[in-house]
């Protein structure tokens, strides 16, 4: 691991005002992607096969499959925040460690239950919370350490080129998932995933990270998630960023409901068009992940506003395609802003927190994008079930429209602060709109 330990040293200390070498030259990271790649595609594939397990063991019940679906993600909402606090209080390769090998453990048992015949679908309700809680804890602590593999000055890729091999896997797990069911059945899905985390684990095991890693467990009065929350609020691009987060998650990212409504209540249409309209997302998705992991240089606010606003129009526009082919035309460019937004918004939060706290503001950060989901989805889905599924979608795209527009003007406001000078010359370029 030593020509890992010098590329890593060089990234730490790489000039920030320089245009920065891309992440991929650190060869940690580099293995550190490829097992990530490997581990999210036998994720994907995991939750393909669960929900399909669920439906086999209730007779096809919706309500079951939405309640296993609420059980993996609540612990995220209700833990999620303390995870952060816990990556910033001890080493994050070893909660990582720790984290995925539960993840891998909770797979191996469901998929052992399953080829056995003895799985019922209480067992898949319990391994499903186990798996939010371990998720919960791991998702701060690994956002977190890939800042500590890179260092500040390639960041801005790591975190871009981490989105596009999220989304690649996103598209590629369900898709493997649907051939191996149909030919071994559901278990071999869980014991492929279960052994696809050796690839997290095994770059775990033999690399180093360096930079600002804490080298052992800091005091817990050190670590208090109430520092966070101040430094989230005393710190305006950042105030700003996780502001325009939180609408875009509760309002504007609810594809998974709006899409299926404009297939069958809007077009008229079954399951294939679904999977288009799904599938064009998906690829528009992958795109913007590819377009951002070219670049090198740090996003500004501005950048952020400017494709927020553009993310609302898209979905607006999404709303009132005439026919199918139209919005699944549309659906493209919206998942390119969609990823764009997403992924800007996770960098500027990551630069402009000190790594000794970056775990705990990462917490909040993915409380207001991924929690917002379970209040707005809903909201939109009550909105077009009742006005139709186009008002949700341009709802949706307005509420976010609405709130770049704040945030733009916020910025122009106080575009000559007083009070508000940054220290950090890196974060004060983030606050220009």
């Amino acid at each position: 691991m030593s020509g890992a330990a010098a590329e890593a040293t060089e990234a730490a200390t790489a000039p920030p005002e320089r245009a920065a070498p891309h992440a991929l030259h650190v060869r940690a990271f580099r293995r550190y992607l490829l097992g990530q790649l490997v581990s999210n595609t036998g994720t994907w594939m995991h939750r393909a096969a669960q929900d399909w397990l669920v439906l086999q063991l209730t007779g096809h019940s919706g309500t079951a499959v939405g309640i296993v679906t609420a059980l993996q993600f609540l612990p995220q909402s209700l833990l999620g925040l303390w995870g952060g606090v816990i990556a910033d209080r001890y080493p994050k390769r070893t909660l990582l460690l720790l984290t995925q090998s539960l993840m891998a453990g909770q797979a191996l048992l469901l998929g052992t239950l399953t080829l056995g015949g003895t799985v019922r679908v209480w067992h898949v309700y319990v391994l499903a919370t186990a798996l939010g809680t371990a998720t919960a804890l791991d998702g701060p602590a690994r956002n977190a350490f890939i800042g500590e593999l890179v260092g500040r000055a390639r960041l801005p890729s790591a975190v871009s080129v981490n989105a596009a091999q999220f989304n690649a896997a996103r598209i590629l797990g369900p898709a493997v998932a649907g051939l191996v069911i149909a030919a071994l059945g559901s278990g071999w899905v869980f014991l492929l995933n279960a052994v696809s985390y050796a690839a997290v684990l095994a770059g775990l095991a033999t690399m180093r990270p360096h930079g600002r890693a804490p080298a052992h467990r800091r005091a817990a009065n050190a670590v208090r998630l109430t520092d966070a929350l101040r430094h989230i609020r005393t710190t305006p691009p950042l105030r700003r960023t996780i502001a325009l987060t939180a609408v875009i998650g509760t309002f504007c990212l609810n594809f998974q409901v709006t899409i299926s409504l404009m297939a069958t209540t809007e077009f008229h249409t079954g399951a294939a068009a679904f999977g288009a309209l799904s599938a064009a997302y998906a690829a528009g998705s992958l795109l913007g992940a590819l377009r951002a992991a070219g670049r090198s240089r740090p996003p500004s606010l501005r950048l952020l506003v400017g494709w927020a606003a553009a993310f609302g129009l898209l979905e607006a526009a999404t709303g009132v395609m005439p026919t199918p082919v139209a919005c699944a035309v549309m659906l493209v460019p919206t998942g390119v802003a969609a990823v764009l937004v997403t992924t800007m918004a996770n960098t500027l939060v990551q630069l402009s927190t000190d790594p000794d706290m970056r775990g705990r503001v990462l917490s909040v950060y993915f409380l207001v994008l991924l929690g917002g989901t379970p209040l707005g989805a809903p909201l939109i889905g009550w909105i077009a079930q009742t006005f139709g599924a186009r008002y949700g979608l341009v709802l949706g795209g307005s509420a976010g429209l609405l709130a770049a527009g704040a945030v733009a003007a916020t910025c122009q406001a106080s575009a000559h602060p007083k009070g508000e000078a940054s220290r950090d010359p890196a974060t004060a370029g983030l606050r220009d709109v």
